[in-house]
């Protein structure tokens, strides 16, 4: 039987500014990777949204980002190795800090936006992100862009990695996110995005946007809960797999 993890990235509200519709995508997913609070998220929005995973089963994640809160972390800033390192595991820490108040674990950390595309294949940045994640310990688990270099480092420094997949965005020729403003950068319609999810678990490739077959290694599939439709996206991709015997559940 083949075997998906869906994640979502949450907890993306901030203060009084709401964002995404987390109680509600969070039944038909199998892991969530919660902001931490430097492009959303706060200390409250971070408690509630750990609780709700566990209270799911769903597997609880770090979503660290660049300091950006005003560009929501998608504007490119120039950092060190070293930057790389402590914005992880200063991050994860706090969401681990709340997981364990909750009595579970985290699980694993995926970094958020345009610090997850700079690192995708930045030998130097993945590096120190495999080490961040190395020394938090316990087992805790990278996701990384499939086939990227960050996957390619995090499994030289002997983590446990998920390779990611997007249903809900292009791919360019190189197998990268194509940008977000270029057409077909976003894919708003459901039954596309479907189509797009099972034919990466089924067969191991994505059509990029210029139409080359671009390889790719499953392992969890990203739906971002800031995204319109979320939850339409969520339920069908589910259904889907669900029809075609394809089991859900966290690595």
């Amino acid at each position: 039987m083949k075997r998906i993890d869906i994640n979502c990235d949450m907890g993306e509200s901030y203060g009084a500014w709401k964002m995404g519709a987390d109680a509600e995508v969070m039944p038909y997913i199998s892991s969530a990777n919660i902001a931490c609070g430097f492009h959303g998220g706060d200390p409250a929005t971070i408690r509630k949204t750990v609780r709700l995973a566990v209270e799911h089963g769903v597997a609880v994640g770090a979503h660290p980002s660049l300091p950006d809160l005003q560009g929501f972390g998608r504007r490119v800033m120039k950092i060190s190795p070293q930057d790389m390192y402590d914005l992880v595991v200063y991050q994860a820490g706090a969401v681990e800090a709340f997981a364990r108040a909750a009595g579970a674990r985290l699980h694993h950390v995926k970094c958020h936006g345009a610090l997850y595309n700079m690192a995708a294949n930045d030998e130097a940045l993945s590096e120190a992100m495999a080490r961040a994640v190395k020394d938090l310990g316990g087992e805790v688990m990278l996701y990384a862009l499939s086939n990227s270099k960050m996957m390619e480092i995090g499994k030289q420094k002997g983590l446990r990695v998920a390779g990611e997949v997007f249903a809900d965005r292009g791919y360019s020729d190189d197998g990268t996110l194509a940008p977000r403003e270029r057409p077909g950068g976003m894919i708003e319609d459901a039954n596309q995005a479907v189509e797009r999810a099972l034919g990466m678990v089924e067969t191991g490739y994505v059509t990029s946007l210029s139409g080359k077959p671009i390889p790719v290694s499953a392992d969890t599939l990203c739906l971002h809960g800031d995204q319109a439709g979320a939850v339409v996206f969520a339920k069908a991709i589910r259904k889907a797999f669900k029809e075609k015997g394809i089991d859900i559940a966290a690595p």
